[in-house]
Formats: structure tokens, C-alpha cells, sequence
């Protein structure tokens, strides 16, 4: 019988959430997936445990640590590079197959668009790419042929729940939401909420900036635009429902009015798993849902007031332009102050709102003005967040 052919993967953003878990996948499948790129900006030590793990063809780090991995990894035969210029050239070798997209954040968006423009299919879990410039990558994506697979876990769902209904019209989908650590909280109770009270997520173990979205809910708001960009949808057809058991990971409803709805445990190593393999689903040890264990699945409306994050994505998405990469800008300039004690947790989103108000609206932005938006928002909300700790 012939042996499986293996698939090279560059894991970018390996130090992160995401990015860990992709590897004990990898691990569990070492006739199937190879590791052929590792990058993180930061965490210099874990990478350099990974790359000597996994022995990959290259890592790429930020330039502040480059010396240290280059001097750490000089005994093993693994080339090192630094910087985002480096981060764009290795994800084009020959040698990878396909690309996990899991940096956090804008920085994400030149190194996925490089990948793109390789021919390289992109797992992605980086959902700011499609917020901030949705447009420019499925235009690209479409234009080089180029296949992307979500990872979030809901778009993951609805991507699962498509499989075989590609030609049969979406009336509209309902991404779940476990509401948080806050759910049912009013505003003033909000208002005295800490950094260690918001990573208290109830179901999911997700790195501090997503965890800090889901708390705001804006984690939902940038989902519908990342919704909106994978599946070709208009904010009518994209509806956000609280399920606090976080079961049900999302639904499709097409238009004879019949719901599809994809199932199991908060567990983000599925969908990583389903994205690396597609179209083929690959035997796991991953725990079992047992229904005996959920007698009850409950579903209620958001609450807009209290979390105005999810209205604010629903904003940028209508308008279009660069307003969501305002918006993607502004909040993670916020959620950092937050996470760094500088301003409260409701600051979070009136900054957003601010932002979207006073930074220059441009309706069809190339590259370079996505970029330029998310300089000047980020100063503008910075210039807000200060303003906020003078207060």
C-alpha cells in the first residue's frame, strides 16, 4: 500500500494559541503533515523549543530577537530570518503546501495576502485579514485560484455545514456565542470589571486579545465581516444568537428553510484539523460530545446595549470601505490599553465608536491605504485611550 504523501505547512504565528495546537496536531499525524515553517514575533524561547522539535526548514522571528534564536539554532540545520519582509518571502517557497494563517491582528494581513499570491491554499484563523481588507483578499484569492479554509470555529461550522449544498442558496446563517464572561451584566456592572475578571472565559482557552473580544463581543462583530467575506453574504443574511453552552458552533438556514446546524465540544484542535485536511476528515483522540452531559441547549438574542460592539461591526460592514479596518484598528489598540490597565472596559468600544466617527473614510482603498487607515487609527486611538487615563 502505498504510503500517504505528506503536506508541508507553514505555521505562522506557532507561539500563539492556534498556533500550539496546530502542532499536536501535527504530532498526531507525522506520516500526513510536516512542518516546514515556524514564525513568532516575540516568544523567542518557544520557538526555538518548536523548531528544535520539529525541525523545520525555517523559522522567522522579529528582528529584536534574531540573534538570540539565530545563536540559539546555529547546531541544527535550520535556517533563521527576522521581520515581516522575511515573514512574506518564506510563506512563497516551493516547499510549502499550505499556509496557517494564526498571527493575531493587522499584522497578519501582508504575510496571508504573500501566501495568496504564491498559489498557496491559507488556513485561516486570522480573521482580521478579511476584516480589514476582505475586499483585496478574495479578489486575489479568487484571481490566483487560491482555496482559504476557516479555522474560527464558527465559520469552520459553516463551512461544514456547506459540504455538498455549494450550489443550494443560503437564506442566512446564525454564528453562535457563548456571551462571555458577562453574560447578563448591565453596563454599570461593566464598568468596574478587571483584566483578570474578562479572561475568564466560560468555555473557550483562547489567547488574551481574542478572549478580551469575546468578553466586548466584538470577537462576534469582526466574525460577521469575516462571514460576510468567506460566503459571500450581505449583514442581512448574517444573524448572531447566545448560546451559552457553546455546542452548536453555527447554522445555515437555506432558503426552503431547512437549518444546518454543525455540533461538538469547544475545542479549537477540530477545527484546525478539518482546515490542514480538507476534504478529508481525519480520525482524532479528540474528546466525544455526550448528550447525556448537555439535557439542555439554550439560545437567546445579544444585547446590543450593553455590548454595542457587535452594532459597531454590523456599521462598518454596511459602509464598507476602510471602516472595518477602522474598526479592527481601533479595537486593538483598545483591548491592549485595557490589558495593560490603562482604560476601562466600556472604553473599549466608545473608542471603536470614535475612531469610526473621525478617521477619513475611504471607499475603495488599495494596499497602501488599508495600511495608512490602520496608522491613523491607531494613533487616533491611542490620542483616546490617553485622553481616558488623564480622566
Amino acid at each position: 500500500m502505498a504510503q500517504p504523501i505528506k503536506k508541508t505547512i507553514a505555521v505562522l504565528g506557532s507561539t500563539g494559541s492556534i498556533g500550539k495546537q496546530a502542532l499536536e496536531i501535527v504530532q498526531a499525524n507525522p506520516d500526513r503533515l510536516q512542518v516546514e515553517v515556524l514564525t513568532a514575533q516575540n516568544n523567542a524561547d518557544l520557538l526555538i523549543e518548536q523548531a528544535i522539535a520539529f525541525e523545520p526548514n525555517a523559522v522567522v522571528v522579529g528582528e529584536e530577537k534574531y540573534a538570540y534564536v539565530k545563536d540559539a539554532l546555529q547546531k541544527h540545520d535550520i535556517k533563521v530570518y527576522a521581520g515581516a519582509d522575511a515573514l512574506c518571502q518564506v510563506v512563497q517557497m516551493e516547499t510549502v503546501d499550505m499556509v496557517l494563517a494564526a498571527i493575531v491582528g493587522f499584522a497578519g494581513l501582508r504575510s496571508t495576502l504573500a501566501a495568496i499570491e504564491a498559489g498557496k491554499p491559507v488556513a485561516l484563523a486570522n480573521k482580521e485579514t478579511l476584516v480589514v481588507a476582505g475586499a483585496l483578499v478574495t479578489s486575489l484569492a479568487k484571481e490566483k485560484g487560491v482555496n482559504i479554509y476557516p479555522v474560527d470555529s464558527e465559520h469552520s461550522a459553516i463551512f461544514q455545514c456547506l459540504a455538498g449544498e455549494f450550489h443550494n442558496k443560503i437564506e442566512k446563517i446564525y454564528l453562535t456565542a457563548s456571551g462571555g464572561p458577562f453574560r447578563g451584566k448591565d453596563k454599570t456592572f461593566l464598568s468596574t470589571v478587571t483584566k483578570a475578571d474578562a479572561l475568564k472565559h466560560p468555555n473557550w482557552k483562547m489567547g488574551e486579545k481574542i478572549t478580551i473580544d469575546s468578553a466586548t463581543m466584538m470577537n462576534k462583530g469582526l466574525e460577521i465581516i469575516e462571514a460576510a467575506w468567506l460566503f459571500s453574504l450581505k449583514p442581512e443574511q448574517i444573524d448572531v444568537i447566545i448560546h451559552p453552552q457553546s455546542i452548536i458552533h453555527s447554522l445555515v438556514q437555506f432558503e426552503d428553510g431547512s437549518l444546518k446546524a454543525q455540533m461538538g465540544l469547544p475545542d479549537m484542535k477540530l477545527p484546525i484539523q478539518y482546515a490542514l485536511f480538507y476534504p478529508q476528515r481525519m480520525p482524532s483522540s479528540f474528546k466525544r460530545f455526550d448528550f447525556a452531559s448537555y439535557p439542555s441547549l439554550t439560545f437567546e438574542k445579544p444585547d446590543m446595549s450593553t455590548f454595542p460592539s457587535i452594532s459597531l461591526a454590523y456599521e462598518a460592514l454596511r459602509k464598507g470601505g476602510n471602516m472595518p479596518c477602522v474598526l479592527n484598528a481601533a479595537n486593538e489598540v483598545a483591548v491592549s490599553a485595557f490589558l495593560n490597565g490603562g482604560i476601562g472596559f466600556n472604553d473599549i468600544p466608545t473608542i471603536v465608536e470614535k475612531c469610526m466617527q473621525q478617521v477619513h473614510y475611504i471607499d475603495k482603498p488599495t494596499l497602501q491605504e488599508y495600511i495608512d487607515t490602520d496608522i491613523d487609527t491607531r494613533k487616533e486611538a491611542s490620542s483616546l485611550a490617553k485622553k481616558k487615563i488623564r480622566a
